[in-house]
């Protein structure tokens, strides 16, 4: 017995305009996961740049103090060497942070110090008259008439300073030292060759008596 045409016609399904829980909780699912895949490709990046950093960060535990060598890699190009022969005082400021890192919450800072290394040209008498402050106070001062030795008091002579004195770390305490570099004043925007701000470089260790 045939069956009538209404009943051999296939039966379609309607949905109505507003999605169900079903439809939020794929939606759900779907960004969590879009934004954990952009997760993964910045911490990706952030590690590819810090195998080639430019700025050069190395810290020593030694007898209760973080002694902090660093050094920025960075070639004197004629722009820079303009600015300096006109007599400008152009400063390197290295903001140095002590930092522990932490897994569930942000890393948190223990102590920071600032380095200002300055080099300012005399045309007059053709010397580099060089200073260096940390947190405000006058460390070395120097002359010179080799450029050479100007530019590396800007960007290398930086070796083992005891910028963190009597902090209370733990042992196998894995901890890290970051600096970050910019140039004063900051509207010289052509002394600067990089393209942000600032050059971060940081250095991991863990402290074992």
């Amino acid at each position: 017995m045939a069956l009538p045409e209404a009943q051999r016609q296939p039966q379609k399904t309607s949905f109505s305009g507003t999605p169900g829980p079903f439809y939020h909780d794929v939606h759900r699912y779907f960004v969590m996961g879009r934004r954990f895949a952009l997760a993964l490709v910045f911490v990706a990046c952030a590690c590819l740049s810090a195998g080639a950093q430019t700025l050069q960060v190395a810290p020593l535990p030694r007898d209760g103090q973080i002694l902090v060598s660093f050094k920025l890699a960075q070639d004197l190009n004629d722009d820079i060497r303009a600015t300096i022969h006109s007599g400008l005082l152009v400063s390197f400021i290295y903001k140095v942070d002590l930092r522990r890192g932490s897994s569930v919450w942000f890393d948190r800072t223990i102590s920071s110090a600032e380095v200002r290394a300055t080099v300012k040209y005399d045309n007059l008498t053709r010397r580099y008259h060089m200073t260096r402050m940390v947190d405000g106070r006058m460390e070395k001062a120097d002359t010179t008439d080799n450029e050479a030795v100007a530019w590396a008091w800007l960007t290398g002579q930086f070796d083992r300073l005891p910028l963190f004195r009597s902090v209370a770390l733990e042992t196998n305490g894995e901890y890290y030292v970051r600096v970050r570099a910019h140039t004063a004043p900051r509207n010289a925007s052509f002394v600067w060759p990089w393209q942000g701000d600032d050059v971060v470089g940081l250095m991991k260790f863990t402290l074992i008596r």
